[in-house]
């Protein structure tokens, strides 16, 4: 061995693992984006109407986002009903990237409430361009937590 050649030695090292591809992401088709604004528009109204069950169907029992879960956001619904009289959420579809399979939903929204007894509306959650993965779940679309 001390008398071959570098070149002889390198022949000789095991090859390099490759790296594993990272997922590619799409454009979502036009008819993916319609259903999955239409599963906003539902889930949107559902919230309007103070029916935590109701919006909770729009969220995968695998949501996860930190110490958020499935069972944390019904506790926060439950207590933003209670604390409001009325709540509205304005949420836009920004964008629809596809990575295997899965929704990359991104959205600018902005969810307020009217304090109940006062009347006064108040911001309670704002945000811009965030993302959200949602999965097909048999013929409906739920949301499984946020994007990279």
């Amino acid at each position: 061995m001390l008398g071959a050649a570098p070149g002889a030695l390198r022949a000789q090292a095991p090859p390099a693992a490759a790296a594993p591809a990272a997922p590619v992401a799409t454009v979502a088709p036009v008819a993916t984006v319609g259903e999955l604004q239409q599963t906003l528009a539902a889930a949107t109204g559902r919230f309007q109407a103070m029916d935590a069950a109701g919006v909770l169907a729009y969220v995968s029992d695998r949501y996860r986002n930190g110490p958020i879960t499935k069972a944390s956001i019904r506790d926060d619904l439950l207590a933003m009903f209670a604390l409001y009289d009325t709540v509205r959420a304005r949420v836009r579809i920004d964008e629809v990237r596809m990575v295997d399979g899965a929704a990359w939903v991104y959205s600018t929204g902005e969810v307020s409430g009217r304090l109940r007894g006062l009347g006064a509306w108040t911001t309670v959650l704002s945000w811009e361009r965030e993302p959200e993965v949602a999965r097909r779940d048999g013929a409906a679309w739920r949301l499984e937590g946020p994007g990279p």
